[in-house]
């Protein structure tokens, strides 16, 4: 195969990725009301998925009134990656993570048998953004068993090999990543570059209607 028909193969499947398998981006997470938005937040603490959850019926009653989807449903195959972003000089986070990590608790519930990797280093105040980010989720219900803090990584190139490394640790094969909108595109090439099979995509732009619009950074 030469170098143009491998670029355009990437392409493609930078493209199928975005098109057919984004996770119809959240929709049913903007329309949940408020009260069954708390339960998903404050769901207790769970290895793998129940063989009969109510609520999970309940979203996707919701879902299923409004005429959308809800994320896909994974399994213990497949990781959760979450990409981090700088933290503040005080070792808080920017908005912007704060909406991925929404994002991120979405599909976390979703799939409750899936390891959730969180991916970024830089650390500030002496935490990394992947510490913080555990700790975020750990608060809101996810369980510390489920949670695999990477606290090495200084760039996106980095997140991917590192969370690629530890996927390998973990018996995982596949991955739904979480970033910004205007990051996928250079994180899938990172990803599919280091040989993680990207399954779906998800951007905190379509978080639920109780996480803060992110913006630049400051």
């Amino acid at each position: 195969m030469s170098d143009d028909d491998s670029t355009s193969l990437r392409e493609v499947t930078m493209d199928w990725l975005f098109t057919h398998q984004t996770l119809r981006r959240c929709a049913a997470a903007l329309v949940l009301p408020a009260a069954l938005i708390g339960a998903v937040a404050t769901a207790p603490p769970a290895i793998a998925a129940p063989a009969a959850d109510p609520l999970v019926g309940a979203v996707g009653s919701v879902a299923g009134l409004a005429g959308i989807e809800l994320p896909a449903t994974y399994g213990p195959e497949t990781a959760i990656v979450v990409l981090g972003y700088g933290l503040l000089p005080d070792g808080t986070m920017r908005p912007e993570l704060g909406n991925r990590l929404h994002a991120a608790l979405i599909q976390a519930y979703m799939s409750p048998a899936s390891p959730v990797i969180v991916t970024g280093g830089n650390p500030r105040n002496g935490v990394t953004e992947a510490q913080v980010m555990a700790d975020w989720l750990t608060i809101r219900g996810v369980a510390r068993q489920r949670l695999h803090p990477e606290t090495e990584a200084g760039s996106t190139v980095q997140n991917a090999a590192f969370s690629a490394r530890m996927m390998e640790a973990l018996g995982v094969t596949k991955a739904v990543l979480i970033t910004s909108a205007d990051h996928m595109r250079r994180a899938l090439d990172n990803f599919l570059a280091a040989g993680i099979p990207v399954v779906a995509t998800m951007t905190p732009d379509v978080a639920p209607l109780w996480a803060q619009p992110y913006g630049p950074e400051k």
